[in-house]
């Protein structure tokens, strides 16, 4: 497991000086979300330059769903690289790789199921053109279902474009970056290291981790699409509350890149925002899907990471509709 999931930053080695080095590398991990795939990569190819200025790659996980290959090779028509892991490395070795073999200088990882909107790399581009400094660029972007629709819109972090004024105080209280919004120049990369120490929220400690060195841009405009699955519920860091205690890892993580004066304080809140978070998403859970036991230990965990009004009101609440819902099966099956 500590191969999968390392305990220190994976080292980012410098670009090969010999090879073509465009501008852009968009690389494209994946894992068994070879239906989503073709629209994802349409999304790069409609508004994609050149292989001089923009690489593109699929690197694939041993996916077991479909030939990942064959899919790149009838969209890419050979525009688009593909490297397949040898065995299954999981998501962090897998972002790792990505890095590793992106040639350009600005680095955009596009999970295999997410979408990029027309315009997001002309606006990446000019974010970074008038903000010289920045270490990673990102925009706005909204939530899709299985089948695109809208499901929400992240909250606007400014409304003009431009540096993040105090943005690690801010990205220490709450995660407002989808991977598939958010460009990271690649010295960057090589300086800080790649995605450690957890499966989930691996990505927010990685933002906050930049926000700690380098200044951080931004464009209020909605270009970027993150999927979320009703399969999620499924998965097993949600049925054992393991994604809360990777929470509460990142939270102490990011401690590490804060001023003193600010960890007590921005603890507290990271924690309540996560919990809130926790116990709503449990209600959710449960209303959609009815599975009480992963529904349970999520409003359970999120009462212990952060004990307050809303999270017991939440768990107490949805323990008497689980009570009230197990009774009422009771009495239809003696009826």
């Amino acid at each position: 497991m500590s191969y999968r999931i390392p305990q220190t930053p994976p080292v980012i080695k410098p670009r090969d000086e010999v090879v073509e080095q465009p501008l852009w590398s968009v690389m494209v991990p994946t894992y068994n979300c070879s239906h989503y795939l073709k629209e994802t990569l349409r999304s790069v190819l409609l508004q994609a330059e050149g292989k001089a200025k923009m690489q593109i790659a699929v690197i694939d996980d041993c996916s077991t769903d479909d030939d990942v290959e064959a899919i790149v090779n009838d969209i890419g028509q050979g525009r688009v690289e593909f490297f397949r892991q040898p065995q299954n490395a999981g998501s962090l070795r897998n972002f790792e790789t990505c890095i590793n073999k992106a040639r350009g200088e600005w680095v955009h990882i596009l999970h295999g199921d997410d979408v990029v909107k027309p315009g997001f790399y002309a606006e990446i581009e000019e974010l970074f053109t008038n903000n010289p400094t920045a270490g990673a660029a990102f925009t706005s972007l909204s939530d899709i279902d299985e089948r695109g629709n809208v499901i929400s819109s992240f909250r606007t972090v400014q409304n003009n474009k431009g540096i993040i004024e105090d943005w690690l105080l801010k990205i220490a209280r709450n995660q407002f970056i989808q991977v598939c919004a958010i460009v990271v120049k690649r010295h960057v990369y090589e300086d800080l290291g790649s995605f450690y120490a957890v499966h989930y929220g691996e990505d927010w400690e990685m933002w906050a981790r930049i926000a700690s060195k380098y200044p951080v841009a931004y464009s209020p405009r909605d270009l970027a699409s993150y999927r979320v699955h009703s399969n999620n519920i499924s998965a097993r860091w949600l049925a054992t509350g393991q994604n809360i205690r990777d929470i509460k890892t990142v939270i102490n993580i990011i401690q590490t890149y804060l001023p003193a004066e600010k960890r007590k304080e921005l603890k507290d809140i990271s924690r309540r925002n996560f919990a809130g978070y926790f116990s709503e998403n449990a209600h959710k859970i449960y209303g959609i899907h009815k599975n009480r036991v992963i529904a349970l230990n999520q409003a359970w965990g999120a009462l212990q990471l952060h004990f307050n009004k809303i999270t017991l009101k939440r768990l107490l609440k949805l323990y008497s509709i689980v009570l009230r819902d197990y009774l009422q099966k009771g009495k239809l099956k003696l009826s």
